[in-house]
């Protein structure tokens, strides 16, 4: 990753990921203590996991999805990352307790998850977007956290052809409890989770525009959550 002195109108600095000419590098694991503490986690806030997507072929990381099956008081799938914390995203100095973090998206609970269904790319790129996200620190020498964003490409272009949205942002969910977003794992380390949104252009310019809170002001105006509607209001389109 090319550090970069392009910055937004709102004085948010761009970082622009170019593809690194490196070769394929060991996987780091995570340990099996270390794992086993981030499941029960989520087992207490979120619910037991029904299935995992093993990862087979891992560069760097190892990534596993978890697939917890919607009930009556969360009804959507929850799907949620372990391996990104298996190494420490490079922080900047003043973020130093940032350094692991693990990444979950929420899906309606008609979402097409079976096997055959998630050939289909419209059906996939949710799960291919949270194990690239996942994977982006570790493949960049960055950090992910509150408020940073990533578009589907330069120009940005929509993910799929059942929706406009185009970028992620990266942020706190909120269908859950206080208790859930950190995990202390001692030592000093501590694993931060984050919900990764869908999002559309005009909302990724408007926070470039604006800043980030500005854009949590639209979200909220339109009660936009971590839960993915494909089809949802754009709350910076035209009204």
């Amino acid at each position: 990753m090319s550090n970069s002195s392009e910055y937004s109108p709102s004085g948010v600095p761009i970082i622009r990921h170019k593809d690194l000419d490196r070769e394929w590098q060991s996987t780091s694991y995570a340990t099996t203590e270390w794992l086993q503490r981030i499941e029960k986690h989520a087992d207490t806030y979120l619910g037991e996991a029904d299935s995992v997507f093993h990862e087979l072929v891992s560069d760097r990381v190892h990534i596993d999805v978890h697939i917890i099956r919607p009930t009556p008081e969360r009804n959507y799938y929850t799907l949620y990352t372990t391996g990104m914390s298996a190494l420490p995203m490079n922080t900047p100095e003043d973020a130093e307790d940032y350094e692991y973090a693990e990444l979950m998206i929420c899906l309606p609970p008609d979402w097409p998850l079976l096997e055959e269904e998630l050939e289909e790319s419209d059906n996939y790129w949710p799960i291919r977007w949270l194990k690239t996200m996942a994977r982006l620190p570790h493949d960049y020498d960055t950090w992910l956290s509150w408020g940073h964003t990533v578009p589907n490409g330069d120009p940005a272009t929509p993910f799929s052809n059942n929706t406009d949205m185009c970028a992620l942002i990266v942020l706190p969910p909120l269908e859950v409890e206080e208790d859930f977003l950190t995990l202390d794992m001692g030592d000093g380390q501590t694993v931060h989770f984050y919900a990764i949104l869908p999002i559309y252009l005009e909302e990724l310019e408007h926070k470039l525009e604006y800043g980030l809170d500005a854009l949590l002001d639209q979200f909220e105006a339109h009660d936009v959550n971590e839960i993915l509607d494909v089809n949802r209001v754009n709350t910076c389109g035209e009204a």
